[in-house]
């Protein structure tokens, strides 16, 4: 959200992004476009839902806009509520296929209510984009409307990433949500069959699960957790590691379509990553060859592919890539179709 805030205040739109405040959250850095927490007494549940939809309804009710965009389904109906009685544009940013995430799929009665909501909703948010082609599609196949694929990815910088190869020790690196269906449970046993430890920068839903796991494998003296870091302290960081990582279940349609902004991320530092051969993934690396792409994360998968990048001509051959690849991918050439669609929707 921050690079997308950002561009458009850096092309003239007045922005402000509206947030909820964790009792993890570090406080607001100063930025070019203003920022709002909304602080709710519920954290998680239904409960937690309607509080903060309700909350975010009244916060909006008394803001002057000429256009509101919903992050994600959790937001979208007071946005439409607000859209529709201040007669203004309205926007769906779509950084999930919401309904087909794991911890949605996995409970029927959750589940169906979010198909409800993205049912209803979407068709009445002609106007919006998304992270990846894959969920672009899915969304015109089952609603009518054709959104514009404008991915996350890392503003471009010519350093050098830095030579690991030769490091006596060669760290993995995981950075991101620690959530459910990111392989955690197959990824720490491959952890103890290699010669590598791996470093965690992140929190997330399973965060507590992850702790346990590294206790029953007694695997702390070879994975360590950091908690969530700033983007720029990533930035640093990422490039001092070996090979990224970044698993996810297919465990649904959202973890399928999905394009992790680590994937980018790992690209942008110079890092060969072992990832899924899901179709986002797959087309880029079909382009260029970044990362050892496997079916499922399961344990002797990650350690066959870790095997693969011990090669050093074909982990060279990799990092080489990263290096052209990343002057595509890069948000110099994403920001450009990001202003053009604002810029179009408020002219109309």
């Amino acid at each position: 959200m921050q690079r997308i805030c950002r561009t458009l205040a850096a092309n003239g739109f007045e922005v402000t992004l509206v947030g909820k405040k964790l009792k993890s959250s570090v406080p607001l850095d100063k930025e070019m476009y203003h920022q709002h927490r909304l602080s709710c007494l519920f954290t998680k549940g239904k409960i937690y839902y309607l509080e903060f939809n309700l909350r975010l309804l009244l916060f909006l009710l008394f803001r002057k806009m000429d256009a509101i965009c919903a992050i994600d389904l959790d937001t979208i109906v007071p946005c439409f509520l607000i859209a529709r009685l201040k007669k203004i544009k309205r926007i769906y940013d779509a950084h999930e296929l919401f309904s087909e995430m794991k911890e949605v799929v996995t409970r029927p009665g959750v589940h169906r209510f979010w198909q409800g909501i993205e049912k209803k909703y979407i068709p009445l948010f002609p106007n919006g984009y998304t992270v990846s082609e894959s969920i672009a599609k899915e969304f015109y196949k089952r609603y009518g409307v054709q959104y514009q694929v404008i991915r996350n990815m890392p503003v471009y910088s010519p350093y050098t990433a830095i030579d690991t190869f030769g490091f006596e020790e060669k760290r993995l690196i995981y950075q991101g949500a620690v959530n459910e269906a990111r392989g955690f449970e197959y990824l720490v046993p491959a952890i103890l069959q290699i010669p590598s430890r791996l470093y965690v920068y992140g929190e997330g839903n399973y965060l507590a699960r992850l702790e346990q796991l590294i206790e029953k494998y007694k695997a702390g003296d070879k994975i360590f957790l950091f908690g969530k870091q700033s983007p720029d302290i990533l930035r640093m960081m990422t490039p001092n590691h070996y090979i990224g990582i970044n698993l996810v279940e297919p465990s649904g349609l959202n973890q399928y379509y999905s394009l992790a902004n680590k994937f980018f991320d790992y690209m942008h530092a110079g890092l060969p990553q072992i990832t899924m051969k899901f179709p986002e993934y797959q087309y880029i690396n079909d382009q260029y060859e970044i990362a050892v792409l496997i079916e499922t994360p399961d344990t002797e998968s990650i350690v066959a592919a870790y095997r693969q990048l011990c090669d050093p001509e074909f982990y060279e051959r990799l990092r080489k890539n990263c290096f052209r690849a990343r002057e595509v991918y890069s948000w110099e050439n994403e920001e450009k179709k990001l202003i053009e669609f604002y810029s179009k929707i408020m002219e109309q």
